[in-house]
């Protein structure tokens, strides 16, 4: 089900980029619309997982350094079916962790120093089993695809709001309805917004399922998210940014949602119960 629900979700946004270019310039507007979101895709597909290790600092942990947490990823990792990933450590005291990369054959996961010290070793094995599961499950590249095409739609809602104003682009050449064409700016990038968070909501659950097998048991992940909730309320990572908030196991904004439609994380509390169903 969360995996259908992701295609309809991507489908959609699919769908927004075609309207806004459509609005812009007809058949040429949409074409140069995927034309946008192509060249988007090439660039994060190949560089997401650089710029956003070095966004925040994650160094790779070398042979002597952690081993016995780069072992518990190793054996996780085989229960998997999986290649060993990198394995990052980032410099923060505020407890998460991130899985990157396009691709199971060149993946990263990440944890803070942080979450090292605050879980114990079935917790911390229940985490990386999640970042190993979005690893198996792809969903680094979905949520990468996601959110390039919000930002696309954001981008080209921005041109049809100029466009509209003044009165430029296809509606002085078709006769189309400037202020349609004005509704679509404002709605499109809110819509885009919600259908990325959603994305990256159904994945969250599927992973938390995913990485619950991988361990054998739901116990020690649902125990952790709980831990790494009331840890992030207290500290918050400072560093975080908006952009890459739906990578981590739970957020790492302070207040970053007022309600839960504009949240990329499910309730913790929902994820728990779910994991203690299994």
């Amino acid at each position: 089900m969360n995996r259908l629900k992701t295609t309809a979700l991507l489908t959609l946004l699919t769908l927004l980029l075609v309207a806004m270019g459509n609005a812009i310039g007809g058949t040429g507007g949409m074409v140069a619309a995927f034309l946008l979101a192509a060249a988007m895709n090439f660039g994060t597909y190949w560089y997401s997982d650089k710029l956003v290790l070095k966004m925040y600092r994650a160094r790779e942990a070398s042979d002597g350094e952690h081993p016995e947490f780069r072992d518990m990823v190793r054996s996780l990792a085989q229960r998997a079916g999986l290649p060993m990933p990198r394995v990052y450590i980032i410099p923060s005291e505020s407890p998460n962790a991130f899985a990157t990369g396009r691709n199971p054959e060149h993946a990263a996961v990440a944890a803070t120093e942080g979450l090292l010290r605050l879980l114990d070793e079935r917790e911390l094995e229940g985490v990386m089993a999640h970042e190993l599961a979005h690893v198996k499950n792809r969903d680094t590249l979905v949520s990468t695809v996601a959110a390039t095409f919000a930002g696309a739609i954001a981008m080209l809602a921005n041109f049809l709001q100029f466009a509209a104003i003044f009165g430029g682009g296809r509606d002085n050449e078709e006769g189309g309805n400037p202020i349609a064409g004005l509704a679509l700016a404002f709605i499109a990038p809110i819509a885009a917004m919600l259908v990325q968070m959603a994305v990256s909501r159904s994945r969250e659950f599927l992973a938390d399922e995913t990485g619950a097998r991988i361990c054998g048991q739901g116990q020690p992940l649902a125990s952790a998210l709980q831990k790494l909730q009331s840890a992030a309320q207290v500290r918050p990572m400072t560093e975080a940014s908006p952009a890459t908030a739906h990578l981590f196991i739970v957020s790492p904004l302070t207040g970053a949602s007022l309600t839960k439609l504009f949240s990329t994380h499910p309730p913790v509390e929902e994820r728990v119960a779910r994991l203690e169903a299994l």
